[in-house]
């Protein structure tokens, strides 16, 4: 991709992401919260373990744009990618545990990441505590939007007739982009090359310049690309059909028995957070989250709000993780 055509889609993302904020902040206002004992007295601290561009990194900002009316204290984002995204939550496990870091995971770094990789760096379930879990969402599969792979049975026709040629991207070693391919590949006999990459945007960027020919991903990463044209969804790993992907099959309407792939992002703190913390923290962001701007840009996005408590969010992750572990084990990833 030229650097002229790099610098407009950066601009582009921008303006979009402007246009986003520009919404949030002439809505109505969310109820404020008061402090309790102090807390919170100074910025929160947001680490999104991938660069910008990405799901992880757009759900956070979307959160954090009006987390500040609910606290009245600014949240500040932090991008640390890398590894999966292992870099920045080893990262933020390591913080302080005093309620001022926050990390944004996923079901890739944190079901998948502990399974597939030798050594995260981490561990899910001791080094950090639950607090909500924000969405739920499907992986889609996208083309450009002047592919000649124009539907799911055109990639599947060209990779069988190719093996090894067709390329995906992902935004990185271990997602669960990545394990989805690997399926699709072990599982349905769909063969394609995985080209990892250190978040979505970057794979969106070498997508968008042809370097590859279809990328695996969150929904929120790509909805407003599919909206104004400029990739074509192929289909989506859901049970159902949802958000803005209504007119978008899923890989079981497609026959792929058992292919159902459901993505999420969450906060957690590092563990030892008072609990007096974890709760204030929790009740600011469930609040942000049900707003109805808020609520609306995570549906445009693709995905729908869960909002769970603390505990129900704990339960989802282990039972994540071993579901996982299952899976990387029959699929044989391991990433070194």
């Amino acid at each position: 991709m030229s650097g002229a055509r790099f610098a407009k889609l950066m601009m582009l993302g921008a303006a979009t992401a402007v246009a986003a904020f520009a919404t949030l902040s002439h809505a109505q206002s969310v109820e404020r919260l008061p402090a309790r004992d102090g807390y919170p007295g100074e910025p929160i601290r947001f680490v999104s373990p991938f660069p910008p561009g990405g799901g992880n990194d757009a759900t956070t900002r979307w959160v954090t744009s009006r987390l500040m009316d609910v606290t009245g204290q600014p949240a500040v984002v932090e991008n640390r990618g890398g590894a999966g995204g292992n870099i920045g939550a080893k990262a933020a496990a390591s913080a302080k545990p005093d309620g001022y870091t926050v990390l944004t995971g996923q079901v890739s770094l944190m079901a998948v990441n502990p399974a597939i990789y030798s050594d995260a760096g981490f561990d899910p379930l001791k080094n950090f505590t639950p607090i909500t879990q924000i969405n739920a969402a499907p992986l889609a599969i996208v083309v450009p939007a002047a592919s000649s792979i124009k539907d799911f049975n055109d990639l599947v026709t060209q990779a069988r007739a190719n093996p090894g040629r067709l390329t995906y991207a992902t935004p990185g070693n271990g997602t669960l982009s990545h394990l989805v391919g690997v399926v699709l590949a072990k599982e349905h006999d769909i063969p394609l090359t995985h080209v990892p990459y250190r978040g979505a945007g970057p794979a969106i960027n070498d997508l968008l310049g042809n370097q590859v020919n279809a990328l695996v991903t969150s929904t929120s990463s790509v909805a407003g690309l599919i909206q104004n044209g400029q990739l074509r969804a192929v289909a989506v790993t859901s049970p159902r059909r949802i958000g803005v992907f209504t007119q978008v099959p899923t890989l079981e309407e497609l026959g792929l028995k058992g292919a159902r792939f459901e993505d999420w992002y969450g906060f957690f703190v590092p563990a030892g957070t008072p609990q007096d913390r974890v709760a204030y923290l929790h009740e600011a962001i469930v609040r942000t989250l049900r707003s109805p701007d808020v609520t609306r840009l995570i549906v445009e996005g693709g995905s729908e709000v869960v909002a769970s408590t603390p505990e129900d969010f704990a339960r989802q992750l282990r039972d994540d993780i071993q579901r996982w572990a299952h899976v990387v084990k029959l699929a044989g990833a391991k990433v070194d």
